[in-house]
C-alpha cells in the first residue's frame, strides 16, 4: 500500500507542477498581449494626431457626416420633436435671410465693379469687333505683300 500512496502523492505533484506552469504560461501570454495591445493603442492614438493635424478639415467634415448619419438613424421622441420644431424652423428662416442678404449684397458689389450681365455682354462683342477688326487688317496686310511680291 505504501507504493500506491508514493505512486498518488507523485502523481498529485507532477499534476500540481504542470498546473502551476500552464499558469505562468498564461500570465505571460496575457503579458504580452496586454503589452501588444498598449503598442498599437499609442500607436493608433499618434496616427490619429497626426491626421487631426495634417487635415483637420477633413476630420470636421468627417465628424460632421457621422453626426448627421446618426441623427437620421436615431428616431426622434415626441419631446424632442416639440422641443426642436420651433427651433429648426426659425434657423431655416435665418439661413434663408443670411442667403437672400448675400446674394443681394454680392450682385450689388458687382454692378458697383461693372460685372453686369449687360456690361459682359457688351464686352464681348467689343471683343469680337477687336478681332473681326485685327483679322480683316491682318489679311489685308497679307494680301498687299502678296501683290508686292508678285510685281517685284
Amino acid at each position: 500500500m505504501t507504493i500506491e500512496t508514493t505512486h498518488t502523492t507523485l502523481d498529485a505533484d507532477q499534476q500540481n507542477g504542470r498546473i502551476r506552469e500552464t499558469l505562468a504560461q498564461g500570465r505571460e501570454t496575457a503579458s504580452h498581449a496586454l503589452h501588444d495591445a498598449k503598442e498599437k493603442a499609442a500607436d493608433v492614438a499618434h496616427k490619429t494626431a497626426q491626421t487631426i493635424e495634417a487635415n483637420p478639415l477633413g476630420i470636421l467634415v468627417g465628424g460632421l457626416a457621422v453626426g448627421v448619419l446618426a441623427g437620421a438613424l436615431i428616431p426622434r421622441s415626441a419631446r424632442e420633436k416639440e422641443v426642436l420644431a420651433p427651433l429648426g424652423k426659425k434657423l431655416g428662416e435665418t439661413v434663408r435671410q443670411a442667403a437672400q442678404a448675400a446674394r443681394e449684397t454680392g450682385l450689388r458689389e458687382l454692378e458697383e465693379a461693372g460685372l453686369t450681365k449687360g456690361a459682359a455682354k457688351d464686352r464681348a462683342k467689343s471683343l469680337l469687333d477687336d478681332v473681326v477688326k485685327v483679322a480683316s487688317n491682318a489679311g489685308s496686310a497679307a494680301a498687299k505683300a502678296a501683290t508686292n511680291k508678285s510685281t517685284i
